[in-house]
């Protein structure tokens, strides 16, 4: 439960205090005097987006601090989970600043918005002024369905099966398309791919093929060029391979004078050797350099075939037709599989859809299960709250359609009145109706949930004179289990709180703020009565207010 409350420079807040209790607390004020402010505060700490506009002085922090006692609402394994500190008196901290940034604290360690929203949503829950229309929503319908039926971890379930499903059915479609365009476009792509198979290509191919063409398209030349080199080394007389051996002779003999000429004779000799395997080699090249216009011919039209691929596909590397190569054979075999593909995936949509068809029939069940209980206490609560003829119908149907909730279809209908007809209940009841079906709704999930605090916004709008006497009722016997905050403008509920605070405003100079103050018993008297008859308090006021108070 809330155990305090403190707000500093927030709208027209400087500084405020509340030390809260459990049980019903009823907050009062007039029209515009902050009340919705301290809720638009307490919302920042539930993990709101502030509005920085909203800061009153902007040369200075707004910060907002509540204190919570979540000693007996089982929490530890949520903290654990969140990866925050645990501690029984919880402390959440809101500060923004007007430059823009904000900053948030658990226990003095720094969270996101997404860790106080959901903490927030095991701590308090706060029924704004228009949720009431809410209970024309379908959404909102099957959330008090699914809360009195505890399908929490079973939606989650149905929730994690449909997103798989909605996968698989993606994924479906993107095949689909695939195989279209696939189809589409087959015969070319089997076309191009025959001819670069056909190519047979090969890393470092074209330079190879290159080579030999220019070998065999200058055999004449060749055959000339190494047969003088052959000449120019090996003749008798004055060929090189001769004239170094003379070379060689001449420093054998002087060799053993000294190191220098035994070294050059070394370096001669390894001269001779080199010159001698140039000679091999050159004679062999000689004898492979022949005339071969077949292999010729047939080297050029290789080459023509690959360069035709390049400018074809628009590329110049043998690596770049053979990824093109590769990048064919997949877009054929999506064509020439895509039967077997399409099979598998609608297989597993069939067994997926089966999971899921299986979850929300469990959903259904524990659905239809707990509502005629839930309608049945509803209209006797509506009894209570005068209404005693009116009656709730929730129509509840299966079907095929796979939805966010489920594969229900539900309808919550109301005939207000005695022999009246059934129609949606936003349609069917007043303003004043609807908050008495709200109040209605709100205390049964009250006593269904482990929520410690709840807060309503004039949930009294619409009613008066003794049904909001039963309100109050209502609304303090929740306060039994839970921690309760109702703000009112009707006394007849603001007599039945445990405690009383008054929001107001107050002029400093030229400045206006709000302040909150709790009531004494006295002071409550007074509230009422002016609640009751007016600024003006009368006698009788006072008479009605005690009396408001004593019951």
């Amino acid at each position: 439960m809330l155990t305090s409350l403190s707000i500093k420079n927030y709208a027209l807040i400087e500084d405020i205090n509340m030390n809260l209790k459990p049980g019903f607390t009823i907050i009062t004020g007039e029209t515009g005097a902050g009340k919705s402010i301290m809720l638009g505060a307490l919302g920042l700490l539930l993990g709101n987006r502030a509005d920085y506009s909203s800061i009153k002085n902007p040369d200075k922090k707004c910060v907002i601090e509540g204190v919570f006692d979540i000693s007996n609402y089982g929490l530890t394994n949520f903290f654990e989970k969140e990866d925050l500190d645990y501690e029984p008196k919880t402390i959440i901290r809101r500060e923004i600043l007007a430059s823009g940034k904000s900053r948030a604290f658990v226990n003095d360690t720094p969270v996101t918005l997404a860790n106080l929203n959901n903490l927030g949503n095991y701590l308090i829950d706060i029924h704004s002024q228009h949720e009431t229309l809410s209970l024309g929503n379908n959404d909102y319908q099957f959330q008090v369905i699914d809360t009195i039926a505890d399908n929490e971890s079973l939606n989650l379930e149905y929730r994690e099966a449909l997103k798989a499903l909605r996968s698989l059915q993606k994924r479906g479609e993107v095949l689909k398309e695939e195989q279209a365009q696939a189809t589409k476009e087959y015969d070319y792509n089997v076309f191009l791919l025959n001819e670069l198979e056909e190519a047979r290509l090969q890393p470092g191919m074209l330079e190879e093929l290159e080579t030999r063409y220019e070998e065999l398209n200058n055999v004449e030349e060749l055959t000339e060029q190494l047969s003088s080199a052959i000449n120019y080394i090996s003749q008798e007389e004055i060929g090189s391979l001769t004239t170094l051996k003379e070379v060689r002779n001449n420093l054998s003999r002087i060799s053993r004078f000294s190191a220098t000429y035994e070294s050059l004779h070394e370096r001669v000799q390894s001269v001779i050797i080199e010159l001698d395997d140039i000679h091999t080699e050159l004679e062999a090249a000689l004898e492979n350099t022949e005339a071969d216009p077949q292999e010729l011919e047939k080297t050029n039209d290789k080459l023509q075939q690959i360069y035709n691929l390049q400018k074809k596909h628009n590329v110049l590397e043998i690596e770049e037709l053979l990824t093109i190569a590769e990048e064919l054979r997949k877009q054929v075999a999506v064509s020439e599989n895509a039967e077997e593909a399409l099979a598998e995936i609608a297989s597993a949509i069939k067994k997926q859809k089966e999971k899921l068809s299986n979850i929300a029939k469990k959903l259904h069940d524990r659905r239809e299960k707990i509502i005629p209980s839930f309608v049945k206490e509803t209209e006797a609560i509506l009894s209570g709250l005068g209404m005693p003829n009116a009656r709730l119908k929730i129509s509840l149907e299966q079907g095929e359609k796979f939805f966010a909730n489920g594969n229900d279809t539900l309808g919550w209908y109301l005939a207000a009145n005695k022999g009246g007809s059934f129609k949606e209940i936003r349609k069917a009841a007043s303003g004043g109706e609807l908050s008495r079906i709200m109040l209605a709704v709100k205390s049964i999930l009250a006593a269904q949930s482990n929520l410690p605090t709840i807060i309503f916004d004039e949930i009294d709008t619409g009613v008066s004179g003794d049904i909001a006497q039963k309100m109050g009722e209502i609304l303090q016997k929740m306060g039994h289990s839970m921690q309760v905050l109702a703000i009112t403008h009707l006394p007849q509920i603001a007599g039945k709180g445990n405690a009383h605070f008054k929001i107001f405003k107050e002029d400093t100079g030229e400045i206006t703020s709000t302040k909150i103050k709790q009531l004494a018993q006295e002071e409550r008297i007074d509230e009422l009565a002016m609640m009751l008859g007016g600024n003006t308090i009368s006698e009788s006021a006072r008479a009605h207010a005690i009396a408001l108070l004593e019951n």
